[in-house]
C-alpha cells in the first residue's frame, strides 16, 4: 500500500489533500482503438498531445485514483527485409514502450501486427491477440485486486460482452470509454451490446486528450 493509502469499508483509497478520498481503480486500454481515436482529435486540433494525460483525465472526470494501467498494443508490422518507413515506424514503437515499460504502475502486454489487401487494393494493418490478453487480465482483477470494485476500459469490441457480463455479476462497475460517429465507411464504430452490457459508457471527445489548465 502507497503512502497516502487507507483502507475503508474493505476498500483501498487514496486520500488527497484536503480530506477527499478516491477510490482506486484499473484502466484497460486496446491500443489499437485508442491510437486511431487519439490521431483523429490530433487532425482535428493541433495542440501537442502526451500519451498518459487521457488516463488521468478520465480518473479525474471519475473520481477514481488510477491504481494502475493496463496496455495491450502490438509492434509495428514488419516485412522479412524491412523498408525505410517500417524501421522508423519500430523506432518510434520502441522508444514509447522502454518509457511505459519503466513505470511500476503501467504494465504493457503485446500481441501482433497483421497486414492484408483490401479490396481496394490497399494495405490496411490490424492487431492480433490483443482481445485475448485483455480478457485473461480482466479475468484476473479479483486474484490480484481484491480490492478494485470499479474498472474502467477504453475499447470498442464486443468480444468483451461476456467477460463484462461475468464481471458485472460479480459485483464489479465497468465504465467504458469509447468513441464512434455515424458517419459512412467510418473508421469508427461501437458494438451495441458492447454500450448496452457496461454499468455506464461515456464517449470521448477532444478534450479528454489534453493536459487541463
Amino acid at each position: 500500500m502507497s503512502p497516502g493509502d487507507q483502507k475503508v469499508a474493505g476498500c483501498y483509497f487514496f486520500e488527497l489533500y484536503g480530506g477527499v478520498f478516491m477510490e482506486d481503480t484499473l484502466i484497460f486500454v486496446d491500443d489499437g482503438f485508442f491510437g486511431l481515436v487519439k490521431k483523429h482529435f490530433s487532425n482535428e486540433c493541433k495542440k501537442t498531445q502526451k500519451y498518459l494525460q487521457t488516463f488521468r483525465n478520465i480518473c479525474k472526470k471519475e473520481n477514481l485514483n488510477l491504481k494502475h494501467l493496463y496496455i495491450y498494443t502490438a509492434p509495428p508490422f514488419q516485412s522479412s527485409k524491412p523498408t525505410e518507413k517500417e524501421n522508423f515506424l519500430m523506432g518510434k514503437y520502441q522508444n514509447m514502450t522502454q518509457m511505459l515499460r519503466m513505470k511500476k504502475w503501467i504494465t504493457l502486454r503485446e500481441g501482433r501486427c497483421q497486414k492484408h489487401i483490401n479490396i481496394e487494393g490497399r494495405e490496411e494493418f490490424c492487431q492480433k491477440g490483443v482481445d485475448a490478453l485483455i480478457i485473461m487480465d480482466l479475468y484476473d482483477i479479483s486474484e490480484n485486486y481484491p480490492q478494485i470494485k470499479k474498472v474502467i476500459m477504453i475499447a470498442s469490441d464486443s468480444d468483451f460482452v461476456p467477460i463484462i457480463e461475468r464481471m458485472k455479476n460479480k459485483g464489479f462497475e465497468i465504465i467504458l470509454y469509447t468513441y464512434f460517429d455515424r458517419e459512412r465507411k467510418s473508421r469508427f464504430s461501437t458494438s451495441n451490446h458492447l454500450l448496452k452490457v457496461v454499468s455506464k459508457w461515456i464517449k470521448l471527445t477532444k478534450e479528454d486528450f489534453y493536459e487541463k489548465v
